[in-house]
């Protein structure tokens, strides 16, 4: 698995968590397209800071069961104490790459989200999710499209470029940004049936819009990087500001915005 490149500081993890509240929705329709049920034992794959395994802890109930599986010992230590603190007694975090543990075969369902954008092999992580699973259980992955999907109606400058900005830092790094969008391929490359594809926008507008925050503090984190490789001049961006900024350029043409395209999709095994 390649390095995460927004690393593991606690404000690091505390966005996860905020970007989880707005991807929340989305994993919760997946989840429910595959059918999760009550009793089911699920795996998460990249678990980070636990938001995923929680969610499918409280679909499948005290009878069931969820593992979440990182590589970083910080995500691992926030995501037992936030599944401690909000009482799920029904997960279990493990310390390990996921695309190089073997599974037990007694899953129902295998999923990762914003994990195959960072793999060096997508394959191979999806190969590995596989073997977690009983005859009929599901492979998942909630992917987001780094190539340019951002947009502003009527035009906002400042939000298409910081979003331009953002996905220039991520493919500077990152070595599957169109992960999302060629899961068919993945999942056929690693002897899967074809998945169930589908795509939603996170899309806002106005002054309350949790897209503001979302963005600026993804670019805090980024902002580093983005002034290692020349993107910006140090120090040309007031990161603190960054979110204001964005909420009255957003407002004051009364526009509405879109978010980067979110790709899911799903598989069963034999």
């Amino acid at each position: 698995m390649q390095s995460y490149i927004l690393g593991h500081s606690n404000r690091e993890l505390r966005r996860l968590m905020l970007q989880a509240e707005n991807l929340r929705p989305i994993t919760t329709r997946l989840l429910r397209e595959i059918g999760l049920a009550k009793g089911m034992r699920v795996v998460d794959l990249g678990c980070g800071a636990g938001d995923v395994a929680m969610l499918a802890a409280e679909m499948v109930g005290p009878t069931g069961a969820v593992v979440g599986i990182d590589q970083n010992a910080a995500a691992i230590a926030m995501a037992r104490e936030r599944a401690r603190t909000a009482g799920h007694t029904n997960i279990e975090f493990m310390e390990g790459d996921a695309s190089e543990m073997i599974g037990s075969r007694d899953c129902d369902l295998a999923i990762g989200r914003y994990v195959l954008v960072h793999q060096s092999n997508p394959v191979a992580l999806i190969r590995a999710a596989a073997t977690h699973l009983r005859p009929g259980g599901a492979v998942a992955f909630h992917e987001v499209f780094l190539l340019g999907t951002w947009w502003s109606f009527p035009l906002v400058p400042l939000w298409e470029d910081t979003s331009d900005l953002i996905n220039r830092t991520f493919r500077s790094v990152v070595t599957c940004p169109d992960a999302g969008a060629r899961m068919v391929e993945h999942f056929y490359n690693a002897g899967m049936e074809l998945p169930r594809v589908f795509s939603e926008t996170p899309v806002g507008g106005g002054p309350d819009s949790p897209l503001y925050p979302w963005a600026a503090e993804t670019f805090r984190t980024l902002l580093p990087r983005a002034e290692e490789i020349g993107l910006l001049a140090r120090g040309e961006i007031d990161i603190d500001k960054l979110e204001d900024h964005l909420r009255q350029a957003v407002t004051a043409v009364h526009a509405q915005i879109g978010f980067a395209h979110q790709h899911c999709g799903w598989a069963r095994v034999g």
